[in-house]
């Protein structure tokens, strides 16, 4: 199990640098991204509340960085295009997060342990689900086709996988806070806040110089 980015380029981003990807890919999150990677990442999580201010937000400002992070920072509800990827390593088979799935959403997975139900994860025409039925997980890749492969996990084991998810995040927050420390200097109380917040975790503590 991963948290991952789902990654577009845009053309021209000249902000900061960023690593060559491939369009609609899934960068998975961790403390080891190099810093180009991490740009990246900075760059589609910004590009995601990249819309035109309305109702009581304030304007944009003029200048480029300034106008580009103003829906990350003025946002009250985040969104990052992206999820938890799960992958049977004895089958091949991957999971991978629906059109309606967002990586501020990730602990939803513990209300499934925890809770039991159902979690779609996007619509026609791919409909990923999770659903828990006793001591299992069933991750259904499409449910959309009666012959979807799927993945079964144990509750128990999935617990796990949850932590190691939630490492890896709070490796990528980490890591993150010091390539906005190092790029965005100016903005690196509020960028990290609003980072920390579309990753569900506790918002790092600040330099003391900061």
């Amino acid at each position: 199990m991963q948290p991952v980015l789902e990654i577009n380029t845009p053309d021209g981003f000249d902000l900061w640098p960023v690593a060559e990807v491939v369009p609609f890919s899934f960068l998975p999150l961790s403390g080891e991204l190099s810093p180009a990677e991490v740009g990246t990442a900075m760059m589609r999580i910004a590009g995601c509340n990249d819309i035109d201010p309305d109702g009581d937000r304030p304007p944009r400002r003029s200048d480029p960085l300034d106008s580009f992070l103003h829906g990350l920072l003025t946002f009250e509800n985040l969104f990052a295009a992206g999820g938890l990827r799960v992958t049977d390593d004895s089958t091949g088979i991957t999971f991978l997060p629906g059109c309606c799935d967002g990586l501020e959403d990730w602990r939803d997975w513990h209300r499934l342990v925890d809770g039991g139900g159902l979690l779609g994860f996007g619509h026609d025409p791919v409909s990923p689900v999770a659903e828990r039925f006793g001591g299992i997980v069933r991750l259904t890749v499409n449910a959309e086709q009666s012959d979807s492969p799927v993945i079964e996990v144990s509750v128990v084991e999935l617990r796990h996988l949850l932590a190691g998810a939630e490492r890896d995040l709070a490796d990528f927050l980490a890591l993150a806070a010091d390539w906005v420390h190092q790029h965005l200097p100016g903005h690196y109380a509020s960028v990290t806040a609003a980072l920390a917040r579309v990753l569900d975790l506790p918002a790092p503590v600040l330099p003391a110089e900061q």
